[in-house]
């Protein structure tokens, strides 16, 4: 008798490369929220007293970034929605 019950993934390698992918996308999404950091650090440092308005555009690209979900991290579409492995 063959034994036909699989695991979660019906191909292995491609679930494997979809882990790595995702975990790639993740690591992007990390370093552009840590370089938008990085540049708002500078132009507070850089403007002083006046970084109020001489920041604007650098803080709010910052935080419009941080408040998305996953900090902008790309996702595959999904055939069912309600099934998003945990994104």
């Amino acid at each position: 008798m063959k034994n036909t019950q699989r695991g979660r993934a019906a191909d292995p390698v491609k679930f494997l490369q979809a882990a790595e992918q995702r975990a790639r996308e993740r690591q992007v999404a990390y370093e552009t929220v840590r370089l938008l950091r990085r540049d708002v650090i500078e132009c507070y440092r850089k403007e002083g007293v006046n970084h109020y308005q001489n920041c604007k555009e650098v803080t709010e690209r910052y935080y419009n970034l941080v408040v998305k979900r996953d900090a902008g991290q790309v996702h595959p579409e999904w055939h069912n929605p309600e099934k998003k492995d945990g994104w």
